[in-house]
């Protein structure tokens, strides 16, 4: 029986592998520091073929480069000894939930992942940390101390004094933001869908070098567009006001969305507030459409332009069929044909658009009539206007510019929260308008920088609206409440525990509200060492005698279900599958999602357990290699499954 590996993989090993498939050449072997063969790239060779001449030394050419890249890739790849362990306590319907939240570092988080949620993803938001000129909370091997920038990025000599003056260290603080985004950026596009997309919330002081990473990562092909959302003005400033911040948007395969035919749509905002006025107005007026119309332009009139109703007050005309706005009924471009039409009232030939008409035959313009979307107006003095009906034309593309006024996000949430315990959250109604435009039915959606849990509140919004079943992944750093916060005081120790308040309570009020039936819950993780003791992964370090003591090489403060996650996230099984206890002949035997997978890690596993495990025909099933008395037994065991369930693919821990 094969052994799990019980850690995360190496993508430096897939990538050579997927680059022997192409240049079979520039892969060798050598030998590692204990003597192992591994496979190697002959990186000289690889750029003579992908070359048409000669390759002698470095040549410059465009690209984005600063003190600790090779580090940050380098840390993308290397695989981790941790695992994500069960948190029921914390949860909300463990049992039913698809929804994730996971505590913990982003970076580990995301390569924990891998397996489980391998291009699964279909769209990312993230609003990274702004570089501020300050350390970062996520402090990962590439940080770097003023002196060491100043050497790496050549700003001193071998003697320690400087070449020149720089009185700032925004150079260094650029390269630590850089590479605390590399990896977490490069993990994250494996996890996406080829039909995935990502957004990323940025502001002015990195936003130049995020589009170079990410042409870089996700391909310069691929970019779909900055997004400027605009919030309140400011009045502190010196100079201008910058009252915007900006979301970028990649897609993982833009080539992929234009094959499927993908078009983004978003429901306007506002319309719901017109169809309940045009129906008081009915209730009024009855079929007295014009009395109708006269009364919604004054209503239309009253409303601010704040009002998400008045960017729609075109749509001022109403009829049997319901509201519209008469537009254009000319050929786009001109050159249309030019057929006579009568009034339907007064029997006159109607003017004629100087462009033609839109329709392309009488028969087809006589059709529109017949359905009455052609507005004709008293006589024939004027051209007529197609009928343009709201309800057929709900749906609008992605605004490029938006205006949202973030104070109303702060105010919607002190008001869950019950104070000020989180400062300039993004808007969940934002959030909303970009997972309705690129997310729908089962998709998952992912924030690894997940602050007060905004992405999962605006999931469960949209989800009890629109009737969808998203599911959302959570990731946080349990990064510490300062103790003179009003978070603190209201007993936050950190941000993560807000966050879960948040989906707590937002759920909460969404039910309220809204009644609907949607997933309301959210399985805990957080990130920890691997449930492996040393000796697992390191054999080779430990002495006979320190052999001797150890019974098992599991640590003893883990459970089953601890195991049980991190195998599934070996065999690259979703967490949100549902999983199920069950007591079969005295021993604990978990099951993941039916018969998906079956697994035992009790001690003294007997033929007869074996047996009955076995019955149930799983597609795989793992034990603990501790569990069977000698070879013989575990022999015994492979030869049970043959017999009884050929198609498992067994394995031990």
């Amino acid at each position: 029986m094969e052994k799990l590996k019980m850690a995360t993989k190496s993508l430096i090993q897939e990538n050579i592998e997927k680059l022997a498939e192409i240049f079979p050449g520039v892969v060798t072997e050598a030998r590692d520091e204990k003597g192992n063969l591994i496979k190697v790239v002959d990186f000289e060779l690889l750029k003579q073929e992908l070359s048409d001449r000669v390759v002698e030394g470095d040549r410059e050419r465009y690209q984005l480069t600063w003190p600790g890249k090779k580090e940050a890739v380098l840390l993308a790849n290397m695989p981790i000894n941790k695992t994500l362990r069960p948190v029921k306590e914390e949860s909300v319907d463990w049992e039913n939930t698809g929804n994730l939240y996971i505590e913990g570092n982003n970076l580990e988080a995301l390569k924990i992942l891998q397996e489980s949620y391998l291009n699964k993803i279909k769209c990312i938001y993230i609003d990274p940390p702004y570089n501020t000129g300050k350390d970062f909370i996520y402090r990962d091997n590439f940080k770097q101390s003023k002196e060491e920038y100043l050497a790496d990025s050549g700003q001193v000599d071998g003697d320690g004094n400087r070449l020149f003056q720089n009185t700032e260290s925004n150079g260094r603080f650029h390269s630590d933001w850089l590479s605390m985004m590399y990896p977490r950026l490069k993990l994250a596009r494996n996890l996406l869908r080829e039909d995935g997309v990502i957004f990323i919330s940025i502001d002015d002081n990195e936003v130049h070098n995020l589009r170079k990473i990410c042409d870089e990562i996700f391909g310069e092909g691929n970019f779909v567009a900055a997004l400027v959302w605009e919030g309140a003005l400011k009045n502190d400033s010196r100079f201008v006001s910058i009252s915007h911040d900006y979301i970028y948007c990649y897609a993982k395969d833009k080539f992929c969305l234009k094959v499927n035919g993908t078009i983004w749509r978003t429901r306007k905002e506002g319309i719901d507030a017109i169809y309940k006025q045009v129906e008081e107005l009915k209730s009024i007026h009855k079929d007295d459409y014009e009395s109708i119309t006269n009364s919604l332009r004054e209503w239309y009139s009253s409303l601010s332009k704040n009002h998400p109703a008045w960017q729609h007050r075109h749509y001022n005309k109403v009829d049997s069929r319901g509201v519209y706005f008469p537009s254009d009924i000319s050929w786009p471009g001109g050159g249309g044909p030019k057929y006579p039409i009568r009034h339907p009232i007064t029997g006159g030939l109607v003017r004629v658009p100087a462009r033609g008409w839109v329709f392309p035959t009488p028969e087809r313009m006589q059709q529109a009539i017949d359905e009455g979307r052609v507005d004709f107006g008293e006589d024939e003095t004027k051209v007529p206007t197609l009928k343009r009906y709201l309800h057929e034309t709900e749906g609008q593309v992605l605004p490029s510019v938006m205006y949202k006024d973030r104070r109303s996000a702060m105010q919607r949430l002190r008001q869950i929260m019950g104070g000020n315990v989180f400062d300039n959250p993004k808007d969940e109604k934002v959030l909303m308008k970009l997972f309705e435009a690129t997310t729908n039915g089962n998709d998952i959606i992912l924030d690894f920088f997940s602050g007060s849990a905004t992405t999962a509140h605006a999931v469960m919004q949209l989800n009890a609206e629109d009737g969808g079943n998203r599911k959302y992944i959570m990731v946080q750093l349990p990064e510490p409440c300062p103790e003179d916060s009003e978070a603190y005081k209201a007993g936050f120790k950190n941000i993560s525990e807000i966050g879960k308040e948040r989906i707590r309570r937002a759920a909460k009020k969404i039910k309220e509200e809204t009644g609907a039936d949607i997933d309301y819950g959210f399985r805990v993780f957080k990130v920890d060492s691997s449930n492996m003791k040393d000796v697992y992964y390191r054999p080779d370090e430990f002495s006979q005698q320190d052999l001797f003591g150890m019974v098992s090489n599991i640590k003893e403060d883990r459970t089953g279900e601890d195991l049980l996650i991190q195998v599934m996230l070996e065999w690259g099984l979703e967490l949100s599958l549902p999983m199920e206890k069950r007591n079969i002949l005295g021993k604990e035997v978990h099951f993941v999602a039916g018969n998906s997978l079956v697994a035992c890690f009790e001690e003294g596993v007997t033929e007869d357990l074996v047996r009955e495990i076995a019955k149930e025909r799983p597609l795989r099933v793992v034990f603990r290699d501790s569990s069977f008395a000698d070879d013989a037994a575990r022999i015994n065991v492979e030869e049970l499954f043959k017999m009884l369930s050929p198609s498992t693919e067994i394995k031990v821990i």
